[in-house]
């Protein structure tokens, strides 16, 4: 069962060295001694930063999780300018720093007394919102095609086990508006190598002017990925899923505290499951699948029982 969330310890920014710039983070982690905790790293959307997706993110951490957030080089924060030689691999960036995060654990402990001795290093997920999802899906097998070649490379990481996606974009070509390719060069994608367990997030009221697929493209990483993914579809949310952006978010259209406090529950017990499949955390998520609907579960599962049951139904 899913413990009575006790109060959290959030210190930023811890700082990483990196070759060109100082990797600012926020570390959160329960309070108290409540032993060895699993690591979730989360990716940021576009332009975003380490201070924001409080909704979720004190959530994970109320319930067990260390939330480790760094900051990327896309963030407003960083002041990268239009020009910067950088922007074409913003991608490659994020991915490499995400790695820097799992190479610095023992730093990232040192500077964190709160956090120390704490960090499993055995149990690695990930979640990211947007361009973020993005970030999490690399690590997880997908592939970016260079848009020059064609080719991609294999950027993954087997110490993240699992992951979630959150409002991410989906396949690239003939599906991305005109102009986008050009302007976005990461946005044509491979699904089809990204093996690891995910749970895919999407809003069926999600119309991004990225594409012509309309809502529908957020499913890509979980009709176009290998099985053992599943997918939630909460109906009438838009590209901040009801505000996972933050608790005053501007960019949050849809406000719906149903949907936010859904994909809390949803997520954390996803996690948790694929982490120990013998974690019971599933059986609260299923408390909240009995009333008026407010999305839907399916899955794509190689064998066995996925870690949530397909075509549950949400609560509005």
């Amino acid at each position: 069962m899913l413990a009575a969330a006790p109060p959290v310890v959030s210190v930023a920014p811890v700082t990483l060295s990196t070759p060109d710039r100082e990797l600012r983070l926020r570390v959160s982690v329960p309070a108290g001694d409540t032993g060895p905790l699993p690591v979730l790293l989360f990716a940021h959307g576009f332009g975003s930063s380490l201070h924001a997706y409080g909704p979720l993110t004190d959530h994970w951490a109320a319930h067990g999780f260390a939330v480790l957030q760094p900051e990327f080089l896309d963030s407003r924060s960083t002041g990268l300018t239009p020009d910067d030689p950088r922007r074409p691999s913003l991608w490659r960036h994020r991915v490499d720093d995400v790695r820097r995060v799992l190479d610095g654990l023992d730093r990232i402990e040192d500077a964190v007394p709160e956090a120390r001795g704490r960090l499993d290093r055995d149990r690695v997920v990930a979640a990211g919102h947007s361009f973020g999802g993005q970030t999490v899906g690399v690590l997880l097998g997908l592939r970016v095609l260079d848009p020059v070649t064609g080719r991609s490379t294999d950027m993954s990481d087997p110490r993240v086990r699992a992951g979630v996606l959150l409002a991410t974009a989906g396949r690239g070509g003939d599906a991305l508006a005109p102009g986008v390719i050009e302007q976005l060069p990461w946005l044509d994608v491979d699904f089809s190598t990204m093996d690891a367990p995910a749970l895919v997030v999407m809003g069926d009221a999600d119309h991004s002017p990225l594409t012509t697929a309309g809502p529908a493209w957020s499913a890509d990483p979980y009709l176009l990925s290998p099985p053992g993914k599943s997918l939630l579809t909460l109906h009438g949310a838009e590209h901040s899923l009801g505000g996972i952006p933050g608790y005053d978010a501007a960019e949050t259209t849809d406000a719906h505290p149903g949907r936010v406090a859904a994909l809390q529950t949803l997520t954390t017990a996803y996690l948790a499951s694929a982490l120990d499949p013998t974690d019971d955390a599933r059986a609260d998520a299923a408390a909240v699948f009995a009333g008026r609907p407010l999305g839907r579960i399916e899955a794509r599962c190689r064998t066995g029982p996925s870690a949530l049951k397909p075509h549950a139904r949400l609560p509005r």
